[in-house]
């Protein structure tokens, strides 16, 4: 599934510098009904939560021109709103970024306004008829996990608790355990969740019952002193109803097979840098298998790059080095956690750039807006061409906070922008952006865009995890 988590170190140009991921990276109006069997677009909706695609919906937090929250979903084949209701946020930090409603087979869940507060509304995907309701108090908001509903409530007090309904049993708690989580993967039975505790830990737990099936400690993996403050991302090449080469060795940990299930979860936990001159907390990639959480490799010390892939699918990373300097970059093997290639620090340029790939990620760019950018091969390190070459950056370095009417400081999700490298300038009308950023759900790809529109393509096979979903 993937989080924004509580923040996000996104590291670029010369310097690692950590940021608010959600930063960088849900309005009434006239949507129109489909524009076509293979895609559609909702102009006059802004769009700023990512989208939630599951058995045929397509579920948004949208921002009206008012400032207040509002939950839109749409029929994924047709592109015909079916229904939009008020939504609202009660307890979510801005480095999480807005959050999504959730879509559980038949049913979408979100947080909506009730008097001064709000409350958990489980509605009727395709009609918006109300099903039930649940005092949450506060919450990160609600995730689907696989069939069933979960969510971390009363946030805010020292009762908080994770929970799990049956959507479909008007909303019956199954299960709960106390504290803070965010579910990470899930089937038809399991849920994976990690545990926002002082040392986090991954655990898998029964879906119907809660029974603990495994647990891994996330500081064996990348070290003591994690602070989730850094972010966190989550992925499983596998394909699952939640959210989810050769080369020089240089995966540590327990190697082999992904286990019975034949699933592994490659995970990445972000530094955080509390002050100037602080060293920055225990961070890098690691994976486990799903069948019983035991440990297939780890990569610490290195840097997730953005914009990226979902870890489970590609692993563009940037090492640091001892004295704490950027080092070059490493393509590793989500299977393996091996470095299948790598671009030495030198091959950037000295002045200011951001990353830029192009949709085959093959290539490293280094773009400098309205200037001649660089490009370097992945596989040799060698110099390539920028002239002419398409790349994938965010559409912008410093974006303007949401005008949310009583909740200051949260951003959208951070839409990317075709440029061509070789001068820097953007490029007009570049079409859908890159399935990795995108990801895919039987077959289809949903992305917001600069604007704000909600867009969706069917020009994929199968489903796979992206930057920001589905």
């Amino acid at each position: 599934m993937g989080s924004c988590g509580m923040r996000k170190a996104r590291w670029g140009g010369a310097a690692a510098v950590c940021a608010v991921c959600a930063a960088l990276a849900g309005c009434s109006g006239g949507a129109p009904d489909a524009m076509g069997s293979q895609g559609w677009s909702a102009p006059g909706l802004d769009v700023v939560s990512k989208a939630e695609v599951r058995d045929g919906i397509a579920a948004v937090t949208a921002l009206r021109p008012d400032g207040a929250l509002e939950t839109d979903t749409f029929d994924l084949a047709r592109g015909k709103r079916l229904w939009a209701r008020p939504a609202t946020m009660l307890g979510r930090t801005p480095g999480q970024g807005v959050q999504p409603p959730a879509v559980s087979g038949r049913f979408v869940a979100a947080v909506e306004p009730r008097g001064r507060g709000g409350i958990l509304v489980t509605r009727d995907a395709r009609t918006g008829v109300l099903l039930w309701t649940r005092d949450v108090r506060t919450t990160f908001g609600p995730q689907a996990c696989g069939p069933m509903l979960c969510l971390t409530e009363r946030t805010a007090g020292n009762d908080a608790r994770f929970v799990a309904l049956d959507p479909s049993a008007n909303g019956r708690e199954l299960w709960r355990m106390g504290g803070v989580a965010e579910a990470e993967w899930a089937d038809a039975s399991r849920v994976v969740v990690l545990r926002m505790t002082r040392h986090p830990s991954l655990e898998a737990h029964d879906l119907r019952g809660g029974r603990t099936l495994w647990t891994y400690p996330v500081e064996e993996a990348v070290g003591n002193g994690v602070n989730l403050s850094g972010g966190w991302a989550f992925g499983s090449p596998t394909s699952s109803a939640g959210p989810a080469a050769s080369g020089a060795s240089g995966a540590s940990g327990a190697s082999g097979a992904s286990g019975a299930s034949g699933g592994t979860l490659v995970g990445y936990i972000g530094p955080y840098q509390g002050g100037h001159g602080q060293a920055p907390t225990p961070f890098g990639f690691f994976s486990v298998r799903l069948a019983d959480g035991g440990l297939v490799w780890t990569r610490p010390r290195r840097l997730r790059v953005y914009p990226s892939a979902s870890p489970a699918i590609s692993l563009i990373t940037r090492s640091v080095t001892t004295d704490g300097a950027d080092g070059g970059f490493e393509r590793l093997d989500p299977a393996t956690g091996r470095t299948t290639a790598t671009v030495p620090a030198d091959r950037a340029p000295r002045s200011a750039w951001s990353l830029s790939l192009p949709s085959d990620m093959s290539r490293i760019g280094f773009l400098t807006p309205d200037r001649p950018g660089r490009a370097v091969a992945l596989d040799n390190a060698a110099p390539v061409q920028a002239r002419g070459l398409r790349t994938w950056s965010f559409c912008a370095a410093r974006p303007s906070p949401l005008k949310i009417t009583g909740l200051p400081g949260f951003y959208p999700i951070a839409p990317l922008c075709g440029y061509d490298l070789g001068s820097g300038r953007r490029i007009t009308g570049p079409g859908a952006p890159p399935g990795w950023y995108t990801g895919s759900n039987d077959g289809w790809r949903v992305w917001r865009d600069e604007s704000g529109t909600l867009h969706a393509l069917h020009d994929a096979k199968g489903s796979a995890p992206g930057m920001y979903g589905p």
